[in-house]
């Protein structure tokens, strides 16, 4: 029988720029993803907006009513930067952004709910990028003063903080590939380097002035494929394999978890393009209390030849995933539904980073096309998966702590704007009124956490007993 920790958190989550909307009320700054969207070239989906999203800025109310219907006993929310510090500074203070987001935790600690509070979910203040966005290397001091302003401001009621999420994706497609904002193309390895030291500055910051009287714990969420050789006999596809986890999880975590620097293949393969950590920073290495992995799908992969021309991250790996046709896709072209790969890349962090406590802090099925309520392959997802994170934790002995649902609603999914919908509640974009309905997968998850919260009480009253 599946048992899961009595604590175990049941979570779903969401970001600021995808549900809040109120893009420019009461005093809020932009952000990159609202300049990003309100350009003439914009390559989002049928040019589609965060201006508005689910209006959770004044229907968080109605959020709040969703999480108690699914049973929540965590919510992942993010808090957007340029609400609270419009210019990105700490001299100038939004109290209205203050105001929302002590009635949103508010809200959440009433219900009983926990939130886990994430402080960067990709959207920078545009007046920062104006002054180089993390391409500078001021942009890591400024975050730390941003972090250290919402560790007083809300530390008192959130334990679990995210600083970055996804530096990955911050800097590999909005930096290297410019599909994401600010819509850079070259530079992923200096930003990917600058989000780590203001990373490292946060959490610092926290230890030395917030934990003791908050005991809380920082982590970075890190994204990253399962990837395994396409072929199983070619010793050139493992290593590849092996590369192509290094570029992706590693180039985070490895510097997190187990050298404070990149992982070797990356030194070898970039040389004097990646930078490196000067002794004279705060230390990279043991700032993540716990491990946060967002995972989504998985690859096969196969080693590639390098062609000559301009350096890229792309020839720089050596490698290229591909989908096994056996996995079915669900709605995107790159979304192939592997729930097995989450429990072997589970057991990879148990092997690869000294067995930390992980929470998955975001996973998801997306659909596409007409809405289907009754998403019975989106739930069978979810069945599946938590299956997996079962099997994780009572035979590979991970030390899974948590999971969470990608997402509370559909939203504003970045460059595919509203045309993917991840939600357990749907979101009626046509209605002014963002009416919230849950899917049958919401119904599901909501059964899989009373299921499994009613076994692990059954469990501790017995064997107190």
């Amino acid at each position: 029988m599946n048992m899961f920790p009595e604590d175990f958190a049941w979570g779903a989550s969401t970001a600021a720029y995808q549900i809040e909307g109120g893009w420019d009320a009461d005093g809020k700054g932009e952000s990159i993803w609202d300049a990003f969207c309100h350009r003439d070239d914009s390559s989002v989906f049928e040019r589609h907006t965060g201006d508005v999203s689910c209006n959770s800025y004044h229907l968080w109310e109605e959020d709040l009513r969703c999480i108690e219907e699914l049973g929540l006993t965590h919510y992942r929310l993010s808090l957007s930067w340029s609400r609270l510090l419009p210019d990105g500074t700490t001299g100038h203070v939004n109290q209205q952004g203050v105001r929302y987001y002590n009635q949103v935790l508010d809200g959440l600690l009433a219900r009983g709910v926990t939130p886990m509070v994430t402080l960067y979910h990709f959207d920078l203040p545009q007046a920062l990028q104006d002054r180089g966005g993390w391409q500078s290397a001021d942009t890591p001091a400024l975050f730390d003063a941003y972090a250290r302003f919402c560790f007083g401001a809300f530390g008192d009621r959130v334990r679990l903080w995210i600083t970055l999420n996804e530096p990955y994706v911050c800097a590999k497609l909005g930096h290297e590939d410019g599909l994401h904002a600010p819509g850079v193309r070259g530079a992923a390895y200096r930003v990917g380097h600058h989000m780590l030291r203001a990373h490292a500055l946060a959490w610092h910051s926290y230890d030395a002035g917030y934990r003791r009287a908050q005991g809380g714990l920082v982590s970075m969420a890190i994204n990253s494929d399962w990837a395994e050789p396409e072929d199983a006999d070619s010793a050139e596809d493992a290593a590849a394999a092996a590369r192509y986890l290094a570029f992706s999880l590693g180039w985070f975590a490895w510097p997190l978890f187990v050298s404070g620097d990149y992982p070797e293949v990356m030194r070898a393969a970039v040389d004097a393009r990646l930078p490196r950590f000067s002794g004279v920073q705060p230390a990279v290495l043991g700032t993540a209390d716990f491990f946060a992995l967002n995972y989504y799908t998985a690859r096969k992969v196969r080693s590639v030849g390098v062609d000559g021309g301009a350096p890229s991250m792309k020839k720089d790996l050596g490698a290229e995933g591909v989908v096994d046709p056996a996995w079915p896709l669900c709605g995107l072209p790159w979304l192939a539904v592997a729930p097995h790969g989450l429990r072997q890349l589970l057991k990879y962090i148990k092997a690869t980073f000294n067995h930390p406590a992980v929470y998955i802090t975001e996973n998801g099925f997306a659909q596409t096309g007409p809405v289907l309520m009754e998403d019975g392959e989106r739930a069978a997802f979810y069945r599946e998966t938590v299956g997996e994170v079962a099997k994780a934790i009572e035979e590979d002995g991970v030390d899974v702590r948590g999971y969470f649902a990608w997402s509370l609603l559909d939203n504003f999914e970045w460059a595919d704007g509203y045309g993917a919908r991840f939600g357990l509640f749907h979101v009626d974009f046509s209605d002014d009124e963002r009416a919230r309905t849950m899917y049958r997968s919401g119904r599901e998850y909501a059964a899989i956490i009373s299921k499994h919260r009613s076994r692990s009480r059954a469990h501790r009253e017995l064997t107190s007993s």
